[in-house]
């Protein structure tokens, strides 16, 4: 998918939410202070220029572009009323619930499947998305909407775990596709897409993470409860973007198929992570990492 595909995706919404990112998906960002970025020892330059912001030792409070400060204009405060104008400004634009956002990974697939739709879940990774279905409905939530990639495997998987979550919406996008997100540091022998892989999926997962990932909206009253079922690249890109760790260590995680990552964003803009690759509570017999 092109990087002009992925804008567009995210533009119209594909997840029925609101879409907040810039035209440029991953670019060079300032280092604190204002300086350019400098390349880490023992990593390359065009890794430093795609390392999006808030990834550089402290907590960027505005990571998602929704901090109450940076959604009005100080220069329109009333002259007669100050800074009561400008603290009820403030509260109008701040989030007052709490999103918990539990990203699943699909289930074990056939791997000999030569187009998406050969790559079907196998008998097993049907089993494991049964008991990851079955592990999400005794917690209990209100979930109120599951959003899938539009793959096979993350498809089927999300169909099953919707049997045991009856009612909940199911939204498939594009933008949770498997992909490259960004170069891993350090690399790996095993895996080397070619550069143009990056630049495309990495545009998309990006804008993807933009989308999905961000404090509730101010007008949401109530904590809600997201289910994402889509990929371990994706997944792991995600977790070091919302934590603000450098996301370029994302393939220094693994994750089980059917696992569960729990991260929850809070109304201040915190971020904290519940759980990371979560299946415990499938017999060890059943669990896999294809």
């Amino acid at each position: 998918m092109s990087f002009r595909r992925a804008l567009a995706l995210a533009a119209c919404g594909l997840a029925g939410g609101s879409v907040l990112f810039s035209a440029v998906a991953v670019g060079k960002q300032p280092a604190r202070g204002g300086d350019a970025a400098e390349p880490r020892p023992g990593g390359s330059a065009a890794t430093a220029a795609a390392r999006p912001a808030g990834t550089g030792g402290y907590w960027d409070s505005n990571w998602d572009r929704r901090e109450p400060l940076a959604l009005i204009n100080l220069k329109k405060k009333n002259e007669e009323t100050g800074e009561e104008e400008l603290a009820s400004r403030l509260d109008h634009c701040k989030a007052k619930a709490t999103r918990h956002i539990f990203l699943i990974r699909h289930s074990q697939y056939n791997l000999d499947g030569r187009a998406d739709k050969d790559r079907t879940l196998t008998p097993l990774g049907r089993e494991q998305a049964e008991l990851t279905g079955h592990r999400l409905a005794s917690l209990g939530l209100k979930f109120d909407q599951i959003i899938h990639s539009s793959m096979t495997r993350a498809t089927e998987t999300t169909e099953i775990i919707s049997k045991h979550l009856p009612g909940v919406k199911k939204i498939s996008t594009d933008l949770l596709r498997e992909g490259a997100p960004i170069e891993p540091d350090p690399p790996v022998s095993h895996w080397k897409p070619e550069a143009v892989q990056y630049y495309e999926d990495g545009a998309r997962i990006e804008a993807a993470f933009r989308n999905f990932i961000h404090r509730a909206d101010a007008k949401q009253e109530e904590d809600s409860y997201e289910i994402f079922v889509c990929h371990a690249n994706v997944i792991r890109y995600i977790v070091c973007r919302a934590l603000q760790f450098p996301p370029e260590g994302w393939l220094r995680m693994s994750l089980n198929n059917g696992s569960i990552t729990h991260l929850v964003i809070r109304p201040n803009g915190r971020v904290a992570l519940r759980t990371l690759g979560d299946t415990g509570f499938m017999p060890p017999d059943k669990i896999t990492r294809t």
